[in-house]
């Protein structure tokens, strides 16, 4: 009975301990991932909306432009840096980071596609205050169509870079997933998972595999950046990663897609994977759309081709 006694008496004080060092790790993680600070952020440029602190930056004069970037956890609005200033020249240009994005806040909480539909269609109504064209990019594409079919006064021209598969898009909750995203959300440890699956290293292979397709255009600022806004925040950093792991921002669009009346652009990068065929799908949906391929990018042309990106953009103006 003793010897019982001792073996559980061991076993938690090893558990404590390895449960401290690993929090102890984590905290170190995340407190050199934003040592070089380059997402820095001003208390001005902050719209405080319901659920969170919403972080924007605006910049030029003339008719309103909004910017939606990709929804991961790296990404921020930094992912439009190449063509903010291009766009500014003749716009009054805004770029958010979304809620549990880069600068702005990070609630534990379960993320859906429909919070960011509402916050697409409160940010245009209390920020911009008037009918705004949208370019968005990956995932957000969804939620910019469902967010004009839901309120279409508030939205001009729609720009969707590299937009999702509807098969991506149908796949709903289930019990993996939502094991999945239980254990991510496990203190300490869920935590520690997160920082290993958002490593530098996987930050860079996810540019030079998935996101450029000339890996020399990848620079040691563009990983950091990322690999920043991906530990902002800290460990409430992994509550939107749960929520994708746990397909909470899938939501079918075809319906919506269907019913929008605005002018729809499709612009894809030449060696994004199975672009022809998303295209097709999206046109099927609703004829009216048009469809533009920007040649030698991947799944960020407005990075990697910010001019020739700008250029297309002038085309549908």
């Amino acid at each position: 009975m003793k010897k019982n006694k001792t073996r559980l008496l061991t076993i938690g004080i090893l558990l404590t301990l390895a449960t401290g060092i690993i929090h102890i790790i984590n905290h170190i993680i995340f407190t050199s991932a934003n040592l070089k600070d380059f997402l820095k952020s001003s208390a001005h440029n902050y719209y405080n909306w319901r659920f969170g602190k919403i972080y924007y930056k605006k910049k030029g004069s003339g008719s309103p432009v909004l910017l939606i970037h990709d929804l991961t956890v790296y990404s921020s609005a930094y992912e439009w840096n190449s063509i903010i200033d291009k766009l500014a020249e003749n716009h009054t240009v805004y770029a958010v980071d979304l809620l549990g994005c880069g600068r702005s806040e990070k609630p534990a909480m379960t993320y859906t596609s429909y919070l960011y539909v509402q916050m697409i269609s409160d940010f245009i109504k209390n920020v911009i205050h008037e009918k705004t064209d949208v370019i968005a990019s990956g995932y957000s594409c969804s939620f910019s169509i469902l967010a004009c079919n839901n309120e279409s006064n508030l939205f001009g021209k729609l720009f969707l870079v590299n937009p999702p598969s509807f098969a991506t898009l149908s796949k709903i909750p289930g019990k993996r997933s939502k094991l999945y995203k239980f254990l991510l959300e496990l203190p300490v440890f869920g935590t520690l998972v997160y920082n290993m699956i958002t490593c530098q290293s996987n930050v860079e292979l996810l540019f030079t595999e998935n996101y450029l397709f000339n890996p020399f255009k990848v620079t040691p600022e563009m990983i950091d950046v990322y690999y920043e806004a991906a530990h902002k925040g800290f460990s409430s950093s992994k509550y939107l990663m749960s929520s994708m792991v746990g397909r909470y921002m899938n939501n079918s669009i075809s319906h919506a897609l269907r019913n929008i009346n605005q002018s729809i652009v499709l612009i894809f990068g030449e060696h994004e994977d199975s672009f022809e065929e998303v295209g097709e799908s999206y046109t099927n949906s609703n004829p009216a759309i048009e469809t533009t391929v920007i040649a030698s990018s991947k799944h960020l042309p407005h990075m990697e081709a910010p001019e020739k990106f700008v250029d297309t953009l002038k085309v549908y103006e």
